[in-house]
This record gives structure tokens, sequence and C-alpha cells, in this order.
């Protein structure tokens, strides 16, 4: 049993006897559950003859791998575990690479499955199919109801372990005969809350002291710094000791575009100021990353001649890849709480760093009058301003998203970080809008990405999801032929998409309103027509099938060694 699912003391029967797939339902609105991303079918069909009664809203996608990538997006948004729903058999695999990503960037998801009958698994009845064991390595954990009356228990344990701690997925299988038995539920309530863990004062003390001494510190900022609610304490801290920062691709927004001193992202395709700070620091805080690889380059040449401290709540990220000299795990806000170093003198560094992201700035002046992809996206969100919600498919355009777009929240920047699923955009800005209607939400996404799960157009349509779409048409795997051009001597295989359909002319036979964009000059207009369209909209924009991403760290090689353009 997991070590927080032990039963809970006095429970309070319910005197009227309920189906399993009513104290589900229940189970769901007594966690504040506001939608459902589902699909049904044959084995999960109680639960949907109960959810009619739902406080909650059941969204109905075209395809499982929506329900679990809204899911997912829903919950980097609001911080509130997403909730997904499908059959059993294909509707429960379809949920699986959804499930892949939220367990990756750390995104608490309920997925809740139905199953055939008890008397009937291991059978192999129709549609039936191990889910447990098919998600094991992708979940944080998993269970199968076998009684009607611990549904709702069960649920709030669900809920808890999908948000405490590092976040994550986590399953519930719903045998349909369970579902449809009767029972009279205890009302357990919530499971206890896990006390924060101590952080030893020693720890701290060595911290202060070489945060002190540090001539050339460096703040690393990843993606638990947003999931561990430490916005604010991370901002306070950078602000006080004044140590200029980079960000990984899941930490971008956690100090805003334009802080004093946020050198952008770091890495494969990260800001040259930002490389060339971490090549050159002598101390490394490292705030909720794991040194992923797209993000150090060739590791052992990362950094090298920093001192790390590393402060993450999960204990197995620390010293996984590099050795840390300091190891906080904890909870960056509790320990970012009550760090107090002093003041470093750093004056000297600070500008060396602010030089380098002036002179190395990138600049929006491409040559020729079609439609320039980074300039595009700064404008578009310096048009939405600070109510941008960007949701990025996988690609070259996720890149620039990152690199050129302004975040003032890492609420606001939504993005398949260590999947890299394509297909997340258009299921993630649904999602995204539904969680905030007042904001400029939008999804970015390439004519490859955005193919994969199209048939959520039909869900835009069917809720009035007033969601915007920039689909970047470049008639090819722009990524995939970067690198075949690059490195792969330019054999360009199995990458063009030139027979892609007018994406316009498709979302308009969906009906969603749609236009093109072509040319430089119908680019600042085009925004302010998409920004300003009262429902889903969508600017499909050509761009230059050869451009490429700028700059990139060759695979194997230091972030010292970055190709700033073609050789």
């Amino acid at each position: 049993m997991h070590p927080a699912a032990a039963p809970l003391p006095n429970p309070i029967a319910d005197p009227a006897p309920k189906s399993g797939a009513r104290l589900l339902v229940e189970a769901l609105d007594a966690q504040g559950v506001e939608f459902v991303f589902g699909y049904p079918g044959g084995a999960i069909m109680p639960v949907y003859d109960a959810i009619t009664g739902a406080r909650f809203k059941h969204i109905l996608v075209r395809h499982e791998q929506g329900a679990a990538f809204a899911a997912d997006a829903y919950a980097r948004v609001t911080g509130k575990p997403g909730v997904c729903m499908a059959t059993s058999g294909p509707g429960a695999t379809n949920l699986v690479t959804g499930i892949a990503n939220a367990m990756l960037d750390s995104a608490p998801m309920v997925c809740i499955t139905g199953n055939v009958a008890s008397p009937l698994m291991g059978t192999d009845a129709f549609q039936e199919i191990d889910i447990l064991g098919v998600t094991l390595p992708i979940v944080k954990h998993s269970w199968i109801a076998r009684d009607p009356a611990e549904i709702p228990a069960l649920v709030a344990e669900a809920f808890h372990v999908a948000t405490s701690g590092r976040p994550g997925p986590v399953l519930v299988d719903l045998p349909k005969d369970v579902q449809i038995a009767l029972a009279q539920a205890p009302h357990n309530g919530a499971p206890p809350r896990a006390l924060p863990r101590r952080i030893d004062p020693a720890l701290l003390r060595r911290a202060e002291a070489m945060i002190g001494l540090a001539e050339r510190p460096l703040l690393y900022i990843g993606g638990g710094a947003r999931i561990g609610d430490a916005v604010h304490e991370v901002r306070a801290f950078a602000g006080a000791t004044g140590i200029p920062a980079v960000s990984t691709l899941q930490g971008l927004g956690v100090l805003p575009t334009g802080w004093p001193g946020n050198l952008g992202m770091l890495g494969m395709h990260g800001a040259r100021a930002a490389n060339e700070a971490v090549q050159a620091c002598d101390l490394l805080i490292v705030l909720g990353a794991r040194f992923d690889d797209r993000a150090t380059g060739k590791l052992a040449e990362f950094a090298p001649h920093a001192r790390v401290i590393h402060i993450d709540i999960d204990a197995a990220e620390i010293g996984k890849l590099r050795d840390a000299h300091v190891a906080i795990a904890a909870d960056i806000k509790s320990a970012l709480a009550v760090l107090s170093p002093p003041a470093p003198r750093i004056a000297p560094w600070v500008e060396r760093c602010l030089r380098d992201q002036r002179a190395f700035a990138p600049r929006y002046d491409a040559p020729g009058d079609g439609v320039y992809a980074p300039a595009l996206l700064k404008e578009l969100s310096e048009q939405a301003g600070d109510a941008f919600v960007a949701a990025c498919d996988v690609g070259q355009h996720q890149m620039w998203v990152a690199q050129h777009c302004r975040f003032s929240s890492p609420f606001a920047h939504l993005t398949s970080g260590g999947l890299g699923a394509m297909g997340y955009g258009l299921p993630a800005g649904m999602a995204a809008k539904l969680a905030r209607p007042d904001a400029h939400v939008v999804t970015v996404s390439g004519d490859g990405s955005f193919i994969m799960n199209i048939q959520e157009l039909a869900t835009l349509k069917r809720y009035g999801i007033a969601l915007k779409i920039v689909l970047l048409d470049n008639s090819s795997l722009g990524l995939v032929r970067q690198w075949q051009e690059l490195f792969f001597d330019k054999n360009f295989s199995e990458i063009d998409l030139s027979d892609n359909p007018d994406f316009a002319a498709v979302a308009r036979a969906f009906g969603i309103d749609a236009f093109r964009i072509s040319r430089r000059e119908e680019v600042s207009a085009g925004i302010a027509r998409l920004l300003a369209a009262p429902g889903p909209c969508l600017a499909h924009v050509l761009i230059d099938p050869k451009e490429n991403v700028w700059p990139l760290v060759p695979p194997g090689k230091s972030n010292a060694d970055m190709m700033h353009g073609a050789p």
C-alpha cells in the first residue's frame, strides 16, 4: 500500500446505497473538480450515466489523447489536478502519451479508466488491457477499485498523491461491475497532508557562505520553481541578491522577460548570453532543475568552474547527473524562505552578463518581405501583453516561442518539454482557455504537429472555446529538416509536407474563423485581427521552409560550441 494510503479513522456511513459510478462522480465533485476531459465507451458507460447530475463540466474531446493533453495543460495553468477519463482497451491506451507527458513535466493529473468486469479480467475479454501494467513506469501511483465503498477514499487519495511532493499523474481503474454495484460509502474526507520536510540549518549556513564568497554566482531556474508555487520566493531572492539568472524551457516566466539580470533560456537553443554565463560562473544555484541534456549539452563540460547548490523537492534528482556541494532536498518555496545569504559583491559580474546580453540580443530585421517567424511571435506576445498564454506544439516554432515571446508568468508558457510530444498544442490551448477565459490564450503550432490532433477543432466549435491559433506552415518537418541539413549531409529524408491541405479552409470546414498571412506587411494587422476575434480563430502563416532556429548547440557538444548560423 502507498504510505499515504492508510485508512482514515471514524468514517461516517451514508445510509443511502449508491452505485460505484455515482460515488465516483460525488468524489470528483467533493474535490472541487471544474472540468473532466473524456470520451465514453463500453466499460465506462455507468460513469457516463452518472455524470448527468455532476457539478463539474464534462468536455467531450474527439480523441482520448486530446483528453490527456487537455488535463495536463489545465493542471499547469491552475496548479490543480487535471482530470481525464476514458474507457478500457484502446480508450485507455490512447491516454498513454498524455500520461507520459505529465509524468516527465511533473503535471498533477488524475486519469480515470473503465475496465471490463472483474470476473473477465485476465481472460482477454473484448477491449481488455492491463492498463495498470502499461502505465506503471509513467505514473506516481495507480489503483484498481475492487469494492464501490472504497471509491471516495481512493479518489481523495489519488488527488493527494498527484499533488504532493513532486507532482505527477496517477491512475484510477474501475472495473465495470464495481461501477454498477451499490454500496453505503463512508465519508472519509481528505487524507492528511504531509508535514513539510525539516531543512538542516547547517546546509543553509553552508549555502549562505558559498553565496557570500562567490564572485560569479548564477541562478539556474527550472520547472520545479513553477510547480512548487515558489515564483514569489524566487523573484524575491533574485531581487535581494542581484544574482543573474538563466532558465530552462520549463522555467521560463518564473522571472519575467525583461527582469534585470534575466539572461533567458540556456541550452541547445538557448540565448548566447545565458550559455556563456553558465560556462563562466563559479557558483551555480540550481532551483528545481535536473541537468537535462538539452540544457547542459556535453555534461562533462557544463559549468566547468562552478560549485553547485542544488535545491529540489525530489531527492532523486540531486546528484543524479551532477554532484552538489550543498544538496537541499526540500521544496524551493520553503528553502528560499529561510535562506538569507549576505549580499554578494558581484557588480563586475553582473555588468559582464548584461553587456553580453546586449551584445548578443537577437535581431528582427531579416531580409526579404516574407514572414519572419521570430519577429511575428515577439509581436504576438507584445500585442497580447500580460494576458498572453502560449500553448506550444513541438518543433522549430516551440523554440522560437521560448526564445522570442515575452512571459510575465511561468503559468503562461505551456510546452511539452521532457517528452516533446507533437500534437500537444491544440488540446492544451483548449484547456488553458477554459481555465483562463479572460486571457489571450494562443496555440502556436507547426504544420506537422497541428494535424496530429486537428480533430479537436470540433471541440472548440462545440463549446465555443475562443482559443486563438497561430499555425506556422513551412511545408516540412522543420526541426528534423534542420538537423538533416546540418548533421546528415543534407539528406532530406521524409520531411516534405508540401502536400499539406489549406489549413484555413480546413478550419472553416469545422466552423472556425480562419485567415492567411503570407507577407511581412500583413503581420501586425493579422495579429490584431486574431486577438480581437470573438470566438476561436486560426491564422495560417506561411513561412520560409529554409528558415532555421539559431543559435544551436550541436548534439554531443559543449554549450560553449554554439552555432550562430549556417556553417
